[in-house]
């Protein structure tokens, strides 16, 4: 498996959303204050203000069902890796063995059997010491 980790978190988003809305929503009240005491100098237009607002408004809601579609769009591609590499997962076997003369090891005639192997065929083999033989044949570990 590749290990990707998804950068997006729905419940963080989600939070960052609701602050962002909390700002845009303290940004008017602060403006509207502002120019209500503030009238003889500059003149209110509540329909820009609020127009102001509403386009922050739907451009947090545009970036955040944006990266709700590209978290949607990993998962697929994440679950679309997952599947192709299935099979190849389908076809190993873990097993424990003891190194024998000449550093050979041998494969059990389950496993043989249950993978599908015959002499001569070609194998991958990964070792993972797990301990060591004392001279009464006891395994330390």
């Amino acid at each position: 498996m590749s290990g990707n980790y998804s950068q997006y978190d729905p419940s963080s988003m989600f939070k960052e959303w609701i602050q962002k809305s909390g700002r845009a929503q303290a940004e008017f009240i602060k403006n509207f204050g502002s120019l209500m005491n503030n009238q003889g100098t500059q003149t209110f237009n509540p329909l820009e203000t609020l127009k102001t607002v509403s386009d922050t408004t739907r451009n947090t809601q545009s970036n955040l069902m944006e990266n709700m579609k590209n978290l949607q769009n990993q998962s697929m591609d994440t679950m679309f890796h997952i599947g192709q590499m299935l099979p190849s997962f389908m076809n190993w076997g873990a097993y424990k063995t003891t190194v024998g003369s000449a550093g050979r090891i041998s494969i059990p005639e389950a496993e043989r059997n249950a993978l599908g192997l015959g002499e001569g065929d070609l194998v991958q083999v990964i070792i993972l010491p797990i301990g060591k033989k004392s001279s009464n044949k006891e395994v330390k570990k």
